[in-house]
């Protein structure tokens, strides 16, 4: 799986996914992408005919749910897998985000108990029935007929019409008047949302969207930005300039009226972002219900483990190893002979200058990291090798391997540690299936896996391998 940095020449292509989408998200959209992209940090993938968008957000990526072109929930889950496998390949934590509500159980199935679930008031989004918008019909909107009244009492000669492409200098001009008022503010909040307001105004017609202008004595007093997604129409920017009375419900009014015919049943207007003004004037237009983003983390088995566990079996002690040690683990670690089918260069990662204690703070900082449980294996207080568990998956699996110093080979200590960390991967950890490979010349590797109980099951051009589960 492959992702890329999304920038703005992509979203034309992958507007295909945002046109069929049936989640009601605002995230799934060229709108938000195009005006969020760069502060997320926006990645993106196609696998199985579906588009996969990860953000990275304060050093952490966030997988959305896949969104298949044909609704196929089965390609989706495929995605899913794509997904974990990458994850276990890059070490990169798998937490998925802007799920949606209805995919939710598929997850939690997915995974067991060993989740974490999140669903952020200010990040919801807000949705309405669009033909209360076009009419604000009954007692309940009684308040934005009142504002559209005076609106239209104090504009007679008001308009509005579809933004042209003539008008884009005119329509940025009428941010930048709008944009003073919001700068003001000093926060942080209110110049970002500017900031992507005006990273979208280029666009709008190049991605297909839908915009009116609002004028008052021939001046543009309010514009109205949206795209259709789905059954959906979602509201991007919406503006006027301050001092106009009554032009938001105005706008908002005729927008629906223009844009939201057949097959438009919802108008999605966004999240509030925590911002209490704009969440208490979200809440006065009545919403249907807001649009639950659910945030999924998925637990492995190692990420309990605070320290080294220390296991026995019949001669050996499986542990963390001790700065005592640092030399010996050294020699082991830095051994050609036994690198060649470890898989790994120790020297890809050496600093310039390289002690005995690097290869020690190189092992913790992985278990620190959760990347891998790397136990010495000890014979007599002498350490005799490692026996490592490593590339955790995300549904109960990890890879076990091991490497024994020459002068301890040859007496079934490799067998054993296997055994040992195994046993203690089922029980203590909880895994399900223990997964190890090894290079096709190495025979005797081969042979050690199969009496340690490890199965067969597949091979390439430069690896047999074996599994063993929990049952067997």
């Amino acid at each position: 799986m492959q992702f890329r940095k999304l920038e703005e020449a992509d979203l034309p292509r992958l507007l295909p996914y945002f046109r069929v989408q049936r989640h009601r998200i605002s995230n799934y959209s060229a709108g938000v992408l195009a005006m969020w992209h760069k502060y997320l940090g926006t990645s993106f993938a196609e696998e199985e005919g579906c588009l996969v968008l990860c953000d990275r957000y304060v050093g952490k990526s966030y997988f959305s749910w896949p969104l298949s072109l044909s609704g196929d929930a089965e390609a989706e889950a495929r995605a899913v897998e794509r997904v974990e496998r990458y994850c276990r390949e890059t070490y990169v934590r798998l937490h998925f985000t802007n799920v949606p509500a209805e995919v939710l159980p598929r997850l939690v199935l997915r995974y067991g108990a060993d989740v974490h679930v999140s669903n952020i008031r200010r990040w919801r989004d807000y949705l309405y029935n669009a033909e209360d918008f076009k009419t604000y019909p009954g007692g309940k909107y009684s308040g934005q007929r009142n504002h559209v009244n005076k609106f239209r009492k104090n504009n007679p000669d008001y308009s509005f019409a579809p933004l042209t492409e003539a008008e884009l200098p005119e329509a940025e001009a009428f941010l930048r008047e709008y944009a003073s008022s919001q700068y003001e503010k000093g926060t942080a909040l209110a110049s970002e949302e500017m900031d992507a307001a005006f990273a979208l105004l280029p666009h709008v017609f190049e991605y297909g969207m839908f915009a009116g202008v609002l004028r008052a004595g021939g001046k543009m007093v309010a514009l109205s930005v949206g795209e259709r997604c789905g059954d959906t129409m979602v509201i991007h920017i919406e503006k006027a300039l301050r001092g106009v009375q009554g032009a938001y419900p105005a706008v908002a009014q005729l927008f629906a009226q223009a844009f939201c015919g057949e097959g438009v049943r919802y108008i999605n207007r966004e999240d509030d972002a925590g911002d209490s003004g704009l969440r208490k004037s979200k809440l006065q237009y009545l919403p249907v219900r807001l649009v639950d983003k659910y945030n999924v983390a998925v637990h492995r088995p190692l990420d309990s483990l605070s320290r080294f566990p220390e296991i026995r079996t019949l001669r050996l002690v499986l542990k963390g190893i001790p700065d005592e040690d640092a030399a010996a683990f050294a020699r082991l670690a830095s051994d050609d002979a036994l690198n060649r089918y470890w898989g790994y260069d120790w020297r890809e990662n050496a600093p310039a200058r390289v002690t005995d204690k690097w290869f020690l703070q190189d092992i913790r900082k992985d278990f620190k990291n959760k990347n891998e449980l790397p136990l010495g294996v000890y014979f007599e207080d002498k350490l005799a090798g490692e026996v490592v568990l490593h590339n955790f998956g995300y549904r109960g699996e990890a890879e076990i391997g091991m490497r024994i110093l020459p002068e301890w080979q040859g007496r079934g200590f490799a067998r054993e540690a296997l055994i040992g960390l195994a046993e203690y991967g089922f029980i203590k950890l909880g895994l399900d299936v223990i997964e190890a490979k090894c290079f096709k010349e190495n025979v005797t590797s081969a042979y050690t896996l199969r009496s340690a109980g490890m199965r067969p099951c597949g091979e390439d051009d430069t690896y047999f391998y074996f599994r063993k589960t929990a049952a067997n």
